[in-house]
C-alpha cells in the first residue's frame, strides 16, 4: 500500500504542476477564462458630479495606457498625409474642443461644410457626427482620417486607413505602445479608433452650477440664471429636445437652419434616405454652450444670444421643419435670462487635458 501510495504521489505531483502551467498560460493569455480577466481590468476614472458613469464597450474596456496612447494619436499630425492636420486641429482643447470656426479646415486648407462638434461628453452617445453617420466612438475617431477633406490625400477608405497604420508602425515609440495596450505590434486602423475613443471617452463635463443647483444648492444660481432655469424648462420648453443629463435626446431634429438656400444641407437624409430626414441633424449636448461656438451645424451664429433669437422666431418653415418650433414670444428679460442659465451650464473635468509635450519617435 505504501509502494502503491509513493508510485501515486509520483504520478501525481508533476501532472498537478503540468496542470497548474497550463491553466496559468491560459489566463495570461486570456484564453479559456475571460471572465476572470476582464475582472483584473482597471478601475475606470471617476466621472464629474451629476453625471452617471461611463459605458466602457467590453470589447475596448478602460486602462490608463490606451487613454494615454489614444491622447498621443489625438493631438498628432502625423496621422495625417502631409503632417499638418490632428484631430485637435478641429476640436482643440482650448476652444471647448471645437475649433471655433464656422466649418472646419483640412489639409490643403480646404473647408468643410459644417462646424466641428465639440468631444466633449461624447461618451454619452451612440451615433457620431451631425448626421449621425458613425454607430460609435471608434468609428467616429477613424473617419476624418480617411476623409480628403479633411486628413487624407487618398481615394479611399482602404488606402487611407492602411497608409496611416504603416507610418504609425514605423514609429518605435508608438509601436511600443500598441503592444503594452493591446498585445500585437501588428496593429490596424481598428485599434486606432479604440484607443482614441477610450480617450475622449474620458473628456467629460460635470459639476456646472446647474448640477450644484438640482442636487439642493439653491445659491448655485444667480437670480438670473434662476429665471432662465424657468424660462428654458417652462416658456421656452428647450427640454423637449435638450433633455436629460446631457442636454439632449440624440435625436435628428429640422430646426430650418440652411433650408432656405437654394441647395441645402440635406443632414441625416444623406445616410438614411428617408425623405422625413431631409434637413434634419442631431440635437447637440448643451454643456460648456458658452465655450463651443459658433453654432449650428453650419456655424452660423456667433453668440447664444443669436441662437435664442433664432428659436424665438420659430425657425425657418420648411416642409420638415419640426412641429414644435413656432414662435416663443420671449421677452428681453427672458431672453437674457435664459443665456444666462445655458452658461450655468458651463463645469469640469475637461480643461486639465493637455497636448502632449513630445511624441513617440
Amino acid at each position: 500500500m505504501k509502494s502503491s501510495s509513493r508510485a501515486v504521489m509520483a504520478v501525481g505531483v508533476p501532472l498537478f504542476c503540468l496542470l497548474t502551467v497550463v491553466a496559468a498560460t491560459l489566463v495570461v493569455f486570456g484564453w479559456g477564462q475571460p471572465r476572470a480577466v476582464a475582472a483584473a481590468a482597471e478601475t475606470e476614472p471617476k466621472v464629474p458630479f451629476g453625471l452617471p458613469p461611463v459605458f466602457f464597450p467590453e470589447d475596448n474596456p478602460y486602462s490608463a495606457a490606451k487613454v494615454e496612447l489614444g491622447r498621443l494619436l489625438y493631438f498628432d499630425k502625423r496621422l495625417s498625409t502631409d503632417n499638418t492636420v490632428s484631430c485637435a486641429s478641429c476640436h482643440s482643447p482650448s476652444k471647448g474642443y471645437t475649433d471655433g470656426a464656422p466649418v472646419s479646415t483640412g489639409i490643403k486648407g480646404q473647408k468643410g461644410g459644417r462646424s466641428a462638434p465639440t468631444v466633449i461628453n461624447r461618451a454619452y452617445s451612440t451615433r457620431q457626427f451631425w448626421d449621425g453617420r458613425a454607430p460609435s466612438l471608434e468609428a467616429q475617431a477613424v473617419g476624418p482620417i480617411a476623409n480628403p477633406i479633411e486628413m487624407t490625400n487618398l481615394k479611399s477608405e482602404k488606402a487611407a486607413h492602411g497608409a496611416v497604420v504603416a507610418r504609425l508602425k514605423k514609429i518605435e515609440g508608438y509601436r511600443k505602445r500598441f503592444v503594452k495596450v493591446f498585445g500585437t505590434a501588428n496593429f490596424t486602423i481598428d485599434h486606432v479608433g479604440k484607443a482614441i475613443a477610450t480617450f475622449e471617452r474620458t473628456v467629460l463635463s460635470g459639476n456646472s452650477p446647474y448640477d450644484r443647483y438640482v442636487n439642493g444648492d439653491k445659491s448655485a444660481l444667480n437670480a438670473s440664471q434662476t429665471r432662465g432655469f424657468n424660462v428654458f424648462f417652462k416658456k421656452a420648453a428647450c427640454d423637449s429636445c435638450h433633455l436629460g443629463f446631457n442636454f439632449t435626446d440624440g435625436s435628428f431634429e429640422n430646426i430650418g437652419i440652411g433650408m432656405d438656400k437654394p441647395k441645402p444641407d440635406l443632414g441625416r437624409f444623406v445616410v438614411t434616405g428617408k425623405a422625413s430626414d431631409k434637413g434634419s441633424f442631431k440635437t447637440p449636448t448643451l454643456r460648456e454652450i458658452e465655450h463651443t461656438g459658433p453654432y449650428m451645424h453650419d456655424g452660423r451664429f456667433k453668440t447664444l444670444e443669436e441662437v435664442v433669437d433664432y428659436y424665438d422666431k420659430g425657425g425657418i418653415k420648411n416642409p420638415n421643419l419640426d412641429a414644435r418650433l413656432k414662435p416663443l414670444k420671449l421677452t428681453n428679460q427672458d431672453k437674457k435670462d435664459l443665456v444666462a442659465f445655458l452658461k450655468a451650464l458651463s463645469g469640469e473635468g475637461w480643461q486639465h487635458i493637455k497636448a502632449p509635450k513630445s511624441f513617440p519617435k
